[in-house]
C-alpha cells in the first residue's frame, strides 16, 4: 500500500537509519545502500553510480516530458557545538534529532516517498526520474554533475532542500577565489623586507568595501567575504613573503564570474585563482509550470543566497522543500516530524499540479 500515512511512518524510518549512519561527503556508501533497499522493497528497479542511487516509474515512456526528484544524503562533518551524539535519531517534543534530519535528509525521505506513491501510476503525462546524490556539500564531481550525462533526458527538476516549502526560483552563484600576495623575505627587528601579510590586510580591506552596483531584485548583491588567511611562517621574528588568503563569493545573476574576476584584479595586488566556476547563479521562469504549481498552493517565491546541486544543472530547477535553512549545519540539528508529513503531501500536490499544467 502506498497511502500517504504509510508513506509518512516508513519516511520517518528511512530517516532515522540514514542519520544513524555516517555519511560524510565522498563516503556515503552506506546510506546508497539503504536508499537503494528502501526502493527495491517497494519493487523499484534501482541503479547506482558510484554513490548516487537513481531510478524513474515503472511506466516511464519515451516522448513525454521528464520530471527529476533531487536531494542528497551526504552531510557535513558535525561542528563542536553539539551536545548530543549526531548519530542518534532521537525524537523528543515533535523534533527529530541527528546530522543531516534538516539538510538534507527531511526533503530526501519526503522525495523519495512521494516518488513511490506515483511510482505505479499509468496514467502520468510526464516521466519521473528520482536521483538521491552524494557530494552536494563539498560541490564534488562525483555527484549530480557525474551522474547527469548518465540519465535521460531532463527537462525540469524538483531539487529538495529545506525552505519551509518556500519556491527558492533563483539561486545565487559560489566562487572560491585563492588569493596570493608576494612581499620580500626580512628580519623583524631591521624593519626589513616587504611584508605580504600587510599587501593582504590591505586587499582584504578592499574586498570587504568593494561595492558591485548591479543588485538583483530576488537575488540582492553580490557580496563577497574573506574566510581564511595564513602565512607559511612559523617564526615570530620573520616578516613573510608569501600570504594566502579565501575569499567566498556570492554573486547574483547580474554578474558573471569573469566580470567579477576582472573587476577585482584590476583592484588587488594578490593573485587570484578560482577554484572553480562551475557554481553559477540559477533562475528558473515565473511562468514555469513547477513555479505555477507552486502559486497554485499558495507557495511564496523567493532568492536564495545560499547554493545547491541546482547550479549545475541545464534545465530549469526548482529548490523546495521541508525544513528550515537557518537550522542546516547547526548544532543539534533537527527537523520537526510534522514537517516530514507535510513535506510529503506537499510533494505528491506539487506534482500533481504540474501535472495538470502541462497538460492544459
Amino acid at each position: 500500500m502506498n497511502d500517504k500515512e504509510t508513506l509518512y511512518n516508513k519516511a520517518v524510518d528511512l530517516l532515522k537509519q540514514l542519520i544513524a549512519t555516517q555519511s560524510f561527503s565522498r563516503e556515503e556508501k552506506g546510506t546508497a545502500l539503504l536508499i537503494r533497499q528502501f526502493l527495491e522493497a517497494y519493487g523499484v528497479v534501482v541503479s547506482l553510480d558510484g554513490n548516487n542511487v537513481h531510478a524513474h516509474n515503472l511506466y516511464f515512456k519515451e516522448g513525454k516530458p521528464t520530471l527529476l526528484l533531487n536531494s542528497h544524503h551526504d552531510t557535513v562533518r558535525p561542528n563542536r557545538g553539539y551536545t548530543r551524539d549526531p548519530f542518534s535519531p532521537d525524537i523528543e517534543d515533535g523534533k527529530l534529532f541527528g546530522l543531516g534530519s534538516n539538510d538534507a535528509g527531511g526533503c530526501l525521505v519526503s522525495l523519495i516517498a512521494a516518488f513511490i506513491y506515483f511510482y505505479n501510476r499509468n496514467d502520468l503525462p510526464f516521466n519521473i526520474v528520482l536521483a538521491a546524490s552524494a557530494e552536494e556539500e563539498i560541490s564534488g564531481i562525483n555527484g549530480i554533475e557525474m551522474l547527469l550525462p548518465l540519465l535521460v533526458k531532463i527537462d525540469c527538476a524538483i531539487v529538495g532542500e529545506p525552505t519551509l516549502f518556500q519556491m527558492a526560483v533563483a539561486e545565487r552563484g559560489l566562487m572560491v577565489l585563492d588569493c596570493t600576495t608576494y612581499g620580500v623575505a626580512g628580519h623583524a627587528a631591521c624593519n626589513e623586507g616587504d611584508n605580504a601579510l600587510y599587501i593582504a590586510m590591505d586587499d582584504i580591506a578592499i574586498i570587504r568595501d568593494f561595492n558591485f552596483e548591479k543588485v538583483s531584485p530576488l537575488l540582492g548583491e553580490t557580496h563577497m567575504a574573506v574566510t581564511v588567511i595564513e602565512t607559511d611562517n612559523k617564526q615570530h621574528n620573520v616578516i613573510p613573503p608569501i600570504c594566502r588568503f579565501v575569499t567566498d563569493v556570492r554573486v547574483n545573476e547580474m554578474y558573471s564570474f569573469e566580470e567579477v574576476l576582472e573587476m577585482l584584479q584590476a583592484k588587488l595586488r594578490s593573485k587570484i585563482l578560482p577554484r572553480s566556476k562551475r557554481l553559477k547563479s540559477t533562475s528558473i521562469s515565473i511562468n514555469h509550470s513547477l513555479v505555477k504549481a507552486g502559486l497554485l498552493m499558495g507557495c511564496k517565491s523567493y532568492g536564495s543566497p545560499t547554493t545547491s546541486d541546482k547550479a549545475l544543472m541545464s534545465f530549469p530547477a526548482l529548490k523546495i522543500g521541508p525544513g528550515n535553512s537557518a537550522r542546516s549545519h547547526m548544532a543539534d540539528e533537527f527537523i520537526y516530524v510534522d514537517e516530514i508529513n507535510q513535506g510529503i503531501q506537499q510533494y505528491i500536490t506539487l506534482i500533481e499540479n504540474y501535472g495538470h499544467f502541462i497538460q492544459s
